[in-house]
């Protein structure tokens, strides 16, 4: 049997030990699978630990595009999801694109989305991240990334290909997807946690 102070001082070394494995394994990410593609959750970005907050495959017309996730600040509330806090929006492409219809659509989303006054503000970041646009084929993966203080991050398939400084670009952009006229409102919706 232990003695009372051999016992505390085993319960001093193994409480911190077992309480790390807990923590570890509450945050430990694991894989979801969304119409057969893999994403992360919880992901890291820019220090911050993000939620995946939903998922959705968005369709256009007759053709399969993308299977999309949003990730956030676990406490993030959908209404607060373009002003200054951390998020992520991952696509998985399930075709081949160009990259001049990113840029077509990007800009009419933007046109109809974004005050004129803004948009004019912020057409050299806009440029700046749409020259970094290239073609992506099946399987082809976009995070587009805010981290506040730093900017969007654009990466493709692992890599980092630009970094646009602003916290009104990362609005204005992510509003694409987010915002109130986005490219698609159940896309949005779903990406939110508010679909069904």
């Amino acid at each position: 049997m232990l003695s009372s102070n051999t016992a505390k001082q085993l319960m001093r070394r193994v409480l911190p030990v077992m309480l790390l494995l807990w923590l570890g394994n509450a945050t430990a990410a694991k894989q979801v699978t969304v119409d057969g593609q893999t994403f992360q959750d919880p992901v890291t970005e820019g220090g911050a630990t993000l939620a995946m907050r939903g998922a959705m495959t968005y369709e256009y017309l007759f053709w399969t595009l993308y299977t999309a996730a949003l990730y956030l600040p676990a406490d993030a509330k959908a209404a607060d999801v373009l002003s200054d806090v951390p998020k992520r929006l991952e696509l998985v492409y399930r075709r081949e694109i160009e990259r001049d219809a990113f840029i077509e659509a990007g800009n009419t989303v933007l046109e109809r989305s974004v005050a004129p006054a803004v948009l004019a503000r912020i057409q050299p970041q806009i440029a700046q991240l749409h020259k970094a646009y290239q073609d992506v084929a099946e399987g082809d993966r976009y995070v587009l990334a805010y981290d506040p203080g730093v900017g969007t991050s654009l990466d493709f398939n692992g890599k980092r290909v630009v970094t646009v400084p602003g916290a009104e670009f990362a609005a204005a952009y992510f509003a694409i997807w987010l915002g109130a006229e986005p490219l698609d409102e159940a896309l949005r919706d779903t990406l939110l946690g508010r679909g069904s």
